[in-house]
């Protein structure tokens, strides 16, 4: 997988509240699934971070109100899938 290939579809909107990092990171939450390879291995490429402290970044991003006016769906369905995790007891941002 090209570094360059994650973000395909990301255009930065410079009308948003939000950084271009934190634009990339919603944006790959919301097409990760449309590129070959493993998510932690795209986080790590694209991001050069772990895992863990890519998912942390997240689940504070995405209590913020720019998040929440930048895609309000997406933030909605990644805060229900990390209290539904919590609920079953599960790793929040385990990616899977």
């Amino acid at each position: 997988m090209a570094e360059n290939e994650l973000l395909v579809d990301f255009v930065m909107n410079p009308d948003s509240e939000l950084d271009e990092r934190s634009q990339q990171i919603l944006s790959l939450e919301k097409l990760w699934w449309k590129y070959a390879g493993a998510k932690e291995q795209a986080i790590s490429k694209q991001f050069s971070m772990s895992p863990t402290n890519y998912y942390q970044l997240l689940n504070q991003l995405i209590e913020t109100d720019a998040a929440m006016a930048y895609d309000p769906m997406l933030v909605k369905r990644l805060r229900r899938t990390r209290s539904t995790k919590r609920r079953v007891g599960g790793k929040v941002g385990s990616g899977r």
